[in-house]
């Protein structure tokens, strides 16, 4: 489950963290109190459920009240990528002096929760791991709910900070431990956070991404969830159950098990490609599930090309076979379509499949990967 920036920042409060004073708000009216509240400059930040705000100008320094009622007006009336926005962020500017990277995610791969440090803060992460991967520290926590004193020395050491930065970045780095772990999180990310020209650490930009398979543990959060289905497709999707979280890429991508749909997308990012979702069909998934996934799928007028890997144990690949056959009847011209089967039933589900020339098959994730961005460019 996503939450915006502006909740993701309420429970970094919580735990401690600093963070840039400021309020949301669904008004032009009310963002210019803020901001006089506040004080000028100030910064109107749309909160929608997507990254790329910046390249979209869904994001705007304002210096006065004319120019932040133009701007909120303007940011409120917008749709970045699909998403519309009901909402905005009003945030004092912080005296920015250097941008680091401070994140935690879970690696379906390694099976542990990864650190992730870099002093290159203030971009798409994933931009700087194709780019400058010597960049980024990783560190697995071990199946540690906290960080070991040796982990904080490796950070400290690879950001190479003055000593008199340490301490506030400690705080801020066991904060975010505490952020991921005590809501159950997939991500807690800050990016950037911000070494102002003061020498204070501010939280100015937040991600977290819930697991919704512990929102029974999690119940404050597990009220927001209907509130945060801002996406016209995300909303279609779980009332039929699917789990679906979209995305602002153009592969499509279906798996089954959350692990392996976590997996698909990093594959897919490495071979050069940006996922359009996830969608978990689960366990046992029937033909007919498998059709009402192709469809959420097809709904999304982003998506060039679809990925599905499936290893077939409770769910049969013959299933999922016969699903994607049926709407491909209905289809005139399809996306390309790129079919990874293996597990349970994956001959029967290949037979079913060979006839239709436009799914290309793949015997491993890493080829099909490959090969739906090759057939997408």
């Amino acid at each position: 489950m996503k939450i915006h920036e502006y909740q993701a920042k309420n429970l970094f409060k919580k735990n401690g963290l600093p963070v840039p004073k400021g309020r949301v708000t669904s008004n032009s009216e009310e963002a210019i109190d803020i901001s006089k509240e506040i004080g000028f400059p100030s910064v109107v930040k749309a909160q929608v459920h997507v990254g790329g705000r910046g390249k979209a100008n869904a994001i705007e320094l304002v210096k006065d009240e004319e120019s932040c009622e133009k701007a909120s007006k303007r940011i409120l009336g917008m749709d970045v990528k699909g998403f519309p926005v009901h909402s905005v962020l009003i945030e004092e500017a912080a005296n920015i002096d250097k941008e680091y990277y401070l994140g935690l995610i879970l690696d379906r791969n390694l099976k542990d929760n990864i650190l992730m440090v870099s002093a290159m803060g203030g971009v798409d992460i994933e931009d700087v791991a194709e780019n400058h991967p010597e960049s980024i520290l990783k560190i697995p926590l071990n199946f540690s709910s906290s960080i070991e004193d040796k982990d904080i020395e490796k950070v400290l050491s690879f950001l190479k900070l003055k000593d008199s930065l340490k301490a506030g970045f400690v705080d801020v780095l066991k904060g975010l431990v505490d952020v991921y772990f005590q809501n159950d999180a997939q991500l807690a990310e800050i990016n950037p956070l911000v070494l102002t020209k003061e020498e204070n650490w501010l939280a100015c930009d937040g991600k977290v991404l819930i697991d919704d398979n512990a929102l029974f543990r999690q119940q404050e959060l597990k009220e927001l969830k209907e509130d945060l289905e801002s996406n016209e497709i995300e909303r279609e999707a779980h009332k039929k159950g699917i789990a679906y979280v979209k995305l602002d890429g153009d592969v499509g991508i279906i798996g089954n098990g959350a692990g392996l749909v976590m997996t698909t997308m990093d594959e897919v990012s490495r071979a050069g490609g940006k996922p359009a979702n996830f969608l978990d069909i689960g366990g046992g998934a029937k033909k007919e599930v498998m059709e009402q996934c192709l469809e959420v799928i097809y709904s999304d007028a982003q998506v060039k090309g679809l990925f599905i890997n499936i290893f077939g144990g409770i769910t049969r690949c013959d299933e999922v076979a016969r699903g994607l056959v049926e709407v491909l009847k209905t289809r005139e011209k399809s996306i390309p379509i790129v079919l990874r089967l293996a597990g349970t039933s994956s001959e029967e589900g290949r037979a079913i499949i060979e006839p239709l020339d436009s799914v290309i098959t793949a015997e491993t994730m890493s080829e099909g990967a490959k090969k739906i961005v090759a057939a997408m460019s």
